[in-house]
C-alpha cells in the first residue's frame, strides 16, 4: 500500500460541521472530491446515490427546515433551541447531502446500494483529506422530515442519509483509539 494513502487514512478524523471553518474546497477541489465518489463499487452500474450541494444562499432555507423539524418533534422547544436548530444550517463552508436512490431497478438489494453510497462517501472523505481539508458527517431526526424531503426535492424512492461537510478544522483532533483487527475479523 502506498505510504501516502496510509498516512491519509490514518490521519482522517471526523470533524463535526460546527467545527469546520473556511476555507473549504474551491470548485476544482470539489470536482476532484466528486471524481473520487465516482470510483465507488456499483453492482449493476445503478449509481444508487447522488449528492446535493447546499450553497450558502440556500442555508436559511435549510435552517428553516431544521427549526420546523424541531418544532414538530418538540412543540415546547424554546427560542434558544429553535435558534440553535436554524444555526446548524450555517456550519461548514461546504455542505452536501448524501442521497440514497432506492429505485426498484434490477435485483440489487437496498443494503448493497447503501454500501455503494458509503463507499462513495468514504472516497470523498479520503480525497478531501488528501487535498488538505477536514471533513465530517452529520445526520439527525430532520433527515427524513417532510420539510427536508420537500427542500431537497426527493423522489419517493430517495432518502437523505447524511450531511457531508468539508472545510478547515478549527483545531486538530487527537487520534481516537481504533479497534484491533482481531476485534472485528474472524475466520470461518
Amino acid at each position: 500500500m502506498s505510504e501516502q494513502l496510509w498516512t491519509w487514512l490514518a490521519a482522517r478524523r471526523n470533524h463535526p460541521p460546527r467545527r469546520l471553518l473556511a476555507p473549504g474546497p474551491d470548485a476544482a477541489a470539489l470536482a476532484r472530491i466528486f471524481e473520487a465518489a465516482a470510483q465507488a463499487p456499483d453492482h449493476g452500474q445503478l449509481r444508487p446515490w447522488r449528492f446535493i450541494i447546499v450553497p450558502l444562499e440556500r442555508r436559511a432555507d435549510l435552517g428553516a427546515v431544521f427549526e420546523r423539524a424541531l418544532a414538530e418533534r418538540d412543540p415546547a422547544a424554546d427560542e434558544e433551541a429553535r435558534t440553535r436548530a436554524r444555526d446548524k444550517a450555517f456550519h461548514a463552508p461546504c455542505l452536501l447531502v448524501a442521497v440514497l436512490d432506492d429505485a426498484p431497478k434490477g435485483r440489487i438489494p437496498t443494503a448493497e446500494k447503501l454500501v455503494s453510497l458509503g463507499c462513495a462517501v468514504q472516497n470523498m472523505l479520503t480525497a478531501a483529506q488528501a487535498l488538505g481539508f477536514a471533513s465530517g458527517l452529520a445526520s439527525g431526526a430532520a433527515m427524513d422530515s417532510a420539510g427536508m424531503r420537500d427542500l431537497l426535492r426527493l423522489a419517493p424512492h430517495e432518502q437523505a442519509i447524511c450531511f457531508v461537510a468539508f472545510g478547515t478544522s478549527m483545531a486538530p483532533r487527537p487520534p481516537r483509539e481504533r479497534p484491533r483487527t482481531e476485534e472485528f475479523v474472524s475466520v470461518l
